[in-house]
């Protein structure tokens, strides 16, 4: 997304999460460490479309429903949640 002065929130330069850029994942046929699988189980547990709405309901509160401005590190970790709900919300519809 373009903004009118350069780059926008999807711009990896001001990032809140450095190694956002898909590029740098790691190789997927290499195994999950011990907390990489307790990760992933706790994400099955709670359940990826409830997951992924909550994530939803933070974006659009701190969106919405505030009067505090956003610089480009701020639009930069609303995008990541996007992102991330945008992620668990394909993964719930595959199970």
């Amino acid at each position: 997304m373009q903004t009118l002065d350069g780059p926008g929130v999807s711009s990896n330069v001001h990032s809140a999460n450095p190694a956002a850029d898909a590029r740098h994942a790691s190789n997927v046929g290499d195994p999950l460490t011990e907390s990489q699988a307790e990760f992933w189980y706790l994400i099955e547990c709670q359940g990826c479309r409830e997951l992924a709405h909550s994530l939803k309901m933070i974006h659009d509160l701190a969106l919405y429903h505030s009067d505090i401005p956003f610089d480009q590190k701020e639009k930069s970790a609303l995008f990541d949640l996007k992102v991330l709900w945008e992620g668990l919300e394909q993964m719930g519809a595959k199970a």
